[in-house]
């Protein structure tokens, strides 16, 4: 086998150390391919690591132009930290483009310590210790990464409304998750994560109104489409963009099969979404930022 295909199927451990605390072996499922895309991302932004973090994030976003939309890219067993930058959904695609921005601000931007803003990212506190960690309802994502001080939830700071968390759509339809189906504990510990997140207060821009907010809504900011779906909060993400004047959004799309910028307005967007009840906005923080 040549040495690059071999690179490209290692499973590659190493240890991770978040906030300063060894965590130990972690599982990290990448590629030489990856590794390959960080660095020429490095090079490329090299010369805009000094932008603001709303442009950087931007920068980030349009870096990952038509890479391929590739659905279920975490699933993997047993659970470890997934790093492909070669296909993204709407949610991996967001977080890529963070953890990436996080790592060009680092004295020492290097794969490994992207590796590091990507697990504290997107799993709760950072540490890996099994499928229910992982932050996989949007709502929690913010929350979480909030506490962080990654991102600010600024739909209340808005003046948004109240949603209403009812949130089982995980736990009531075990058979649409690899790791659930047939797992009746792992079913009950995410009907626990569930219950967590739905005794908390959680606010949103409805669509109704939405007029009323876009010219608070910055370029870099995440945004994460509401739905009336029944155990579910969102059902797609993206990044605020400003294209010739128009407040828009860059995303993993499904229809386009692609990182894409959406053709038309923010506003349109949510007008032809059937089930779109509105938006949640996070905002990037740059590091160290105490909100």
């Amino acid at each position: 086998m040549p040495i690059t295909h071999y690179l490209s199927a290692l499973l590659i451990l190493f240890p991770l150390c978040l906030n300063g605390q060894a965590k130990g072996q972690e599982r990290v499922y990448t590629t030489g391919e990856d590794r390959s895309i960080f660095e020429r991302y490095i090079t490329a932004m090299a010369p805009k690591k000094t932008l603001p973090m709303e442009a950087l994030i931007v920068e980030t976003a349009t870096f990952f132009l038509g890479t391929p939309y590739v659905a279920s890219t975490l699933e993997k067993e047993p659970e470890g930290l997934v790093v492909n930058l070669r296909g993204m959904d709407c949610t991996t695609f967001v977080e890529y483009v963070i953890a990436l921005s996080r790592t060009l601000n680092d004295p020492d931007p290097s794969f490994d310590r992207f590796c590091r803003h990507l697990q504290h990212l997107r799993y709760r506190e950072g540490v890996i210790s099994g499928y229910a960690v992982r932050l996989h309802y949007m709502t929690d994502w913010i929350y979480e990464n909030e506490r962080k001080g990654i991102v600010k939830d600024m739909a209340k700071e808005l003046g948004g409304d109240l949603l209403p968390l009812r949130l089982d759509f995980m736990s009531t339809h075990p058979d649409s998750y690899k790791q659930l189906k047939g797992d009746p504990q792992l079913v009950r510990e995410m009907e626990r994560v569930e219950r967590r997140i739905n005794g908390r207060t959680c606010h949103y821009l409805p669509k109704a109104g939405i007029a009323a907010f876009t010219d608070r809504i910055k370029p870099g900011d995440i945004v994460c489409f509401t739905t009336t779906i029944k155990g579910l909060d969102v059902t797609h993400a993206g990044i605020i963009m400003q294209v010739g004047g128009r407040l828009t959004f860059i995303h993993a799309s499904t229809s386009a099969g692609r990182v894409a910028v959406y053709g038309e307005s923010l506003k349109t967007y949510l007008e032809r979404g059937k089930s779109t009840s509105g938006i949640l906005i996070a905002r990037p923080l740059p590091p160290g930022s105490t909100h």
